[in-house]
């Protein structure tokens, strides 16, 4: 038996799936309304709504003849728990890179400062010391 992060990855696989989700964040709704926005059969939202369900993602109620379905958002917890030992790689490697960023910039301030002093050769005194070699 998979465990919850895989089922809850699973799931997550899919971008109908995922835009079910999206659409019970902004509250609990029915598998008719559910299934509006995509051109496929009801029979299939519901094949969707039941890997969703297994997932641990939805819960599906029922009020009469209606079979609202809710969004369970505790597994999605699981996945960002997961993620935060990756976002802190990241966030270190970003601020790695960023002081690496500024001391190349502080170098480079630094020589511009040196070398404003001095002259540059013009571009036939360039082209003479070519000629010298």
């Amino acid at each position: 038996m998979p465990d919850q992060l895989s089922l809850t990855f699973s799931a997550l696989a899919d971008p109908t799936r995922r835009a079910i989700l999206a659409s019970l964040a902004k509250g609990e709704s029915s598998v008719q309304t559910l299934a509006e926005p995509f051109e496929m059969s009801l029979p299939a939202v519901s094949k969707h709504l039941k890997v969703l369900e297994r997932a641990g993602l939805i819960e599906r109620g029922r009020k009469a003849q209606w079979r609202p379905c809710r969004l369970q958002a505790e597994p999605l917890k699981h996945v960002d728990d997961w993620l935060e030992h990756y976002r802190r790689f990241w966030e270190e490697s970003f601020d790695r890179l960023d002081v690496y960023l500024r001391e190349l910039q502080a170098k480079e301030s630094e020589n511009e400062k040196t070398n404003s002093g001095r002259k540059r050769p013009t571009p036939k005194q360039r082209k003479g010391k070519r000629h010298d070699r």
